[in-house]
Order: C-alpha cells, then structure tokens, then sequence
C-alpha cells in the first residue's frame, strides 16, 4: 500500500542557520523553534519556494514513479529498506534501461538503527583474460570504439549479486516478491515517456548497431516508439523470472549464464562462465568524516566519492560559507579552487583498493585539508596546470542512476549503479533482454589519460584481471548527533561527487530544505579540462565576476539527478531532481489510512 504524499508546509528541522524570509516574497513565513538532538536551536520553517515530499511511515526517492510505488509498496507490506532497494534496483532495469540494469554494477550504503552502516560494492571487475594494454592498437594509440562500444568493454557484471546479496543478508520478505513488479513491468510493458522516447531515438544509431538491442528498442518495422506506446521486454521478464527463482545462479549460472557466454564468443568479448561464476561482491568499511558537527558517511575505493566529498568538505570548513551567501561569487569561485584540487589528487591517489593501497586516511584527514586551503587564492583562479600536470578530456555521459530509501523503523539504503554510459555499450544480450555494460572504459586504457569520462588517472586504475574500475559514484548518510539527518545520490559521471556536495553543503551551509538544496543551480569543475561548467539559473553578474577572476565558463547542460531525504523528528522528507523528467518521491502511509496496494509474483 502506497500513495503519493503531496508536500504540506515545510515544518522540516533544518540547521540553526539565520531565518531569511526575505529571499522568497509572497510567501508566509512561519517560524517555530525545537531543540535538535544534539541541543541546537533549530528553525522549522515554511517560506521555501520548493516544497519535498512527507511522510513518517517510509520514502522511497528515485528517477522513475513506477521504481518509487514499487518500493513503497514493499514497505506498506512490511517489507524493509534493503527489501525496497532490491525491488526498485530491478524496476529500474526496466523502467530505466538507459541506466537501471542486472547487467552493471554499482554501490550501496545500508544503515541500521544502533549499528554501525555498511558499505556493499558490487561495481563490476575485469574479467581474467583482460590485460592493460588490450585497448592500445598497433599505432600505440587507444582505439575508442573498442574501448566503448565493443564486446570487450564488457565488465564482469555484479548489479544481481550485489542486491541479492543485501537481501539475503538483511531482507524479510521473499525474492519473487520483491521481483514481482519489475517481472509484471516487463511483461505487460511500460508506459514510453518523453524522455525515454527522446533517449532512445537520439541514439538510433548506436541502439540499431546490433540487432537484438533494435529488436528491443525499435517496433519491428523499425521505427521508434512514441510517448504513451508500450515498450514490453518479454526477454528481460523471463531473465528476471530465472533470477527469482534461483537467485544468484538464475544469472551467473544456467541459461542467463549460457546467453551471455555466447554472445562474448560471438562478439569477441572476454567474459566467460568462470569469470560469472568467480564474481563476488565485497563488504567496505565506509569513508567518513565531520563536517560543522554533522557526521558524513560515504562510499570508500574503488568509489572516489566519499573520499573526495570528505576532502572537500574538509576544505571548506576553514572559511564562513554561510555568511557569504548562496552561489555567491565568492562562494563559487572557493568551491571551484575546492573541486579542481580534490579531482587533481583524484588522479593519482585512487584506484581499487585490492590492488592498489589508497591513502584513504591521509586524504581525509583534517591536516591534509589545511594545508592544502593554503595553495587557495581567493583573489583569482589558479590554473589547473599549476593544481596538476594533464591534458584536456572529453565529454561525459550522465546516465547512471541513484535512489534512496527510508523504512518505518529508520533503517536506510542508498544505491547508486550503472551501465556507464548510456544504454552501456548498445550491446544487448540475445534471448536474455538486458544490455552490456562499458565499465571497462572506467580504467585507464593508457594511464595519464583520459578515461571514458574524461578523467585523468594513472597506474593505479590501470586494467588488470579481477580488478574493479575507479568511479566517482556517491551514494552518502549525513548524522546529526548519531541520528540519521540525510540520505542523498545522484548520477552524473564525473560530476557526481560535486553534485552530491553542494547537496549537502545547501542543507547544512545555507539551511534549505531538502526539495530547495536539490533544486537550486550548481557548478561542476573536475580539474581537467580547465573550465567551470555553470548550470542556467546562476546569475549573470555572478558569472560576470566568476570569468573576471579568471575561470574559462561554460554553460550549458543540467548536473546530475539527486536523489534524496531529509529526516528530522521521525518525518521523511523526499525530493527527487527535476533536473531527469519522471522522477518521483513516494511517501507511505499507515495501513488504517488506505487499502493496502499488495505485490504478488
């Protein structure tokens, strides 16, 4: 049982930070004062131009509505945030194809009231026949379409073990029915958006490359599917239905297994039954740290994203953020100096941390962030040259995908996973309705040079069997005195960890609630190429001052996706980015308020 909570006013905690009524005229300021957790004069509030999403009794944020009832609907079921996370995980691999899979691989955070959260990698590994220079051609050069739209850029995939994994380990309710709406989804189809029918027809070329992703994407006599059609997956509902019924081996083993191995073969790709049969997910200490009293949990390697966002949240600490006001020019141009560093540091310091020793602890630390604010000037730019040696890097793909979710007992999941690219390499397996993924372009084919999104890193992320890309996937809880405060994501490639950092920053920073901070514009710098990407929405007189300290602008598309919720006082507050069309925050409500909506396989 589930429904749409429509936002009411905003009586959400937020951080004792100055009332500023004035910033959104025409609306009625109401003020009422608590006392936080940890004793701090909390203003309650409703005066905010963005309004999330309430409930007390479960929330469930992600980038499609039909994935949010599927897990909202676990959860008025009794279900608990890992059940929920395993439902909308393979929801979105249908509803979502660009992004949501069982042929990626990702990150999940997973926290229990009274015990200490989990970090769960399933990214996807190299399999055993890869080597570091399998993507150099006989000039020496990194031949790109291999790299990104071939067979062997095929990881090992791990999205199936990852979520069944949690589910063995934390879930209540039984796997089919937690597979149950994807299954029905996929059988009986889904609704084409706009978005959808946008995505799949600017990439014709590419999806009608191979002819079981046009039989999957395309009607029969070849054209696109239009908003409103139904796109039904039969092949894709009979791999999830192996899934529910066997679990772990209704992929890596039998006929899902056999369909993938041979169109390796078929494709010269490298994964074999051994490698599928080898893969295993990996239990991580999260990153963490502190910031202006609130505790940050994050993702650790091979994810840089906790280890990034505690840098710079660490570095940003030494200045007055909130006094110097929302994406003020100030603001901007610190946050920039912030971003360029830690995306420097990126570059050399991470990498799998199986193979490779990550300098976690020093990187995080709070010495290393004040020595590093002194290489700031707040005069003018610094040039990433002078940050780091590179070169300049191409453009990234965005289509990852995040969710989050909070049951009614406060336990909490974050998942953040992905093909890479959008649609993955375009490859989709015969017989079996789901796409290839392209992670191996997240290594380094050549190190010190650009990887699939544009990143520059070394021999720590280089290619080797077994081995897990680098990724800037972000899946974060913030604590208030030990309580639960936020859980937050987002896709974005590159641009993730900035994204997930001015999330947090607008929440704690410059007090807005969880609907404003993921509303508002933001920036993104990942030291190389040399240019500060400016979202519209920042003000020309801002961007004025921006270019004459000497950052090279550009303006353009949108960054990143959140999504996330607030809690405070036992109420869930949810927002999911407009930023991606289709998005929705999904609140529960009490048994007695509403029949409930049950889920059967």
């Amino acid at each position: 049982m589930m429904t749409f909570y429509h936002p009411g006013p905003d009586l959400i905690g937020r951080a004792a930070i100055k009332p500023s009524c004035s910033r959104t005229p025409g609306f009625v300021c109401l003020l009422l004062l608590c006392l936080s957790a940890n004793g701090q004069q909390v203003i309650l509030r409703y005066d905010a131009l963005y309004q999330p999403v309430a409930s007390r009794h479960g929330m469930v944020v992600s980038q499609r509505e039909s994935a949010s009832q599927a897990g909202a609907a676990i959860l008025a079921q009794g279900g608990n945030a890992v059940d929920a996370a395993v439902a909308v995980g393979f929801e979105l691999a249908v509803s979502l194809p660009r992004a949501g899979n069982i042929g990626g691989g990702g990150f999940m955070l997973i926290h229990r009231p009274g015990r200490e959260p989990l970090a769960l990698d399933f990214r996807e590994t190299a399999p055993a026949a890869a080597t570091t220079d399998m993507f150099i051609n006989a000039a020496g050069e990194t031949d790109q379409k291999k790299y990104r739209a071939s067979h062997a850029a095929a990881g090992v995939p791990g999205t199936v073990a990852g979520l069944l994994t949690a589910h063995k380990r934390f879930g209540r309710l039984p796997l089919d029915v937690l597979l149950a709406p994807a299954m029905q989804s996929a059988r009986k189809g889904v609704v084409v958006s706009y978005d959808m029918a946008s995505a799949i027809s600017s990439r014709r070329k590419m999806l009608t490359r191979h002819p079981a992703t046009a039989a999957q994407f395309f009607r029969e006599d070849g054209s696109a599917y239009q908003p409103g059609d139904l796109l039904r997956q039969p092949d894709l509902a009979r791999s999830l239905e192996r899934i529910a019924q066997r679990g772990k081996a209704g992929f890596y083993e039998g006929e899902t297994a056999d369909l993938i191995v041979r169109e390796m073969v078929r494709g010269g790709g490298l994964v074999t039954h051994a490698d599928l049969m080898a893969y295993e997910v990996a239990w991580r200490k999260p990153v963490t740290g502190r910031y202006r009293g609130f505790e940050i949990v994050s993702m650790p390697p091979p994810s840089s994203g906790g280890v990034h966002l505690v840098q710079m949240l660490n570095m940003l600490e030494h200045y007055p953020v909130a006094d110097w006001g929302f994406n003020s020019a100030k603001n901007l141009h610190l946050l920039t100096e912030v971003m360029k560093i830690a995306y420097a540091d990126r570059s050399r310091h991470l990498g799998d941390p199986d193979f490779f020793e990550v300098p976690v602890a020093w990187l995080t630390g709070k010495p290393y962030a004040a020595a590093r604010v002194q290489d700031i000037d707040l005069a003018g730019a610094t040039p990433s040259v002078e940050v780091s040696p590179g070169t300049p890097a191409p453009a990234e793909s965005a289509d990852t995908t995040h969710y989050s979710i909070v049951d009614a007992d406060g336990g909490a999941v974050a998942v953040t996973y992905t093909l890479n690219f959008s649609f993955g390499s375009g490859i989709t397996v015969p017989g079996a309705g789901f796409l290839l993924n392209n992670e191996m372009t997240d290594f380094s084919a050549r190190p010190g040079e650009p990887d699939g999104f544009g990143l520059i890193t070394g021999k720590a992320n280089r290619i080797q069997p077994r081995k897990r890309p680098l990724s800037a996937m972000t899946p974060t809880f913030v604590y208030d005195d030990g309580a639960l405060f936020l859980v937050a994501g987002s896709p974005g490639g590159s641009r993730i960890i900035n994204v997930v950092l001015q999330t947090l920053v607008n929440v704690i920073d410059h007090g807005m609630n969880i609907a404003e901070a993921v509303n508002v514009p933001r920036i993104h710098h990942q030291w190389l190429p040399d240019q500060l990407n400016l979202e519209p929405g920042i003000s020309p007189d801002t961007a004025s001052l921006l270019g004459k300290k000497g950052h090279r602008l550009v303006s353009g598309s949108s960054l990143g996706s959140v999504q996330a919720i607030q809690i405070r006082g036992g109420e869930m507050r949810g927002a999911s980015d407009p930023r991606r069309p289709g998005g929705a925050a999904v609140g529960v409500r009490r048994p007695d308020e509403l029949e409930l909506l049950e889920v059967r396989p």
